[in-house]
């Protein structure tokens, strides 16, 4: 998947893949989401997702109605790092986050 948004373009099989996780619901919920961080060349971040009608990837069918939908989320390195804590493992963490990571 690709996409540009505000000048930068975002492109799933030119960057970097660094995790997935999701919700574990099934794909017929509404709040079923599925997300996978990237980094791209130039060293941003963003989330390539898909979700059902409740969640951040949901589309508009009319002016009562949404379904779930796909697309890619851009995160400042911040946000990526919040949410590969909730979403992958401290190793994983530690080779693509170590400039941010401190000892407690």
């Amino acid at each position: 998947m690709k996409k540009i948004i505000d000048g930068l373009k975002y492109d799933t099989e030119k960057s970097l893949l660094i995790g997935e996780g999701g919700n574990s619901l099934s794909r017929r919920d509404f709040n079923y989401c599925y997300e996978s961080l990237y980094k791209t060349k130039s060293g941003r971040f963003f989330l390539s997702g898909e979700g059902g009608a409740m969640t951040k990837y949901s589309q508009k069918v009319d002016s009562n109605s949404r379904c779930g939908g796909a697309g890619i989320v851009p995160l400042s390195q911040e946000e990526a790092l919040r949410w590969a804590e909730y979403n992958l493992d401290s190793d994983v963490i530690e080779e693509h986050f170590k400039e941010s990571i401190k000892d407690a």
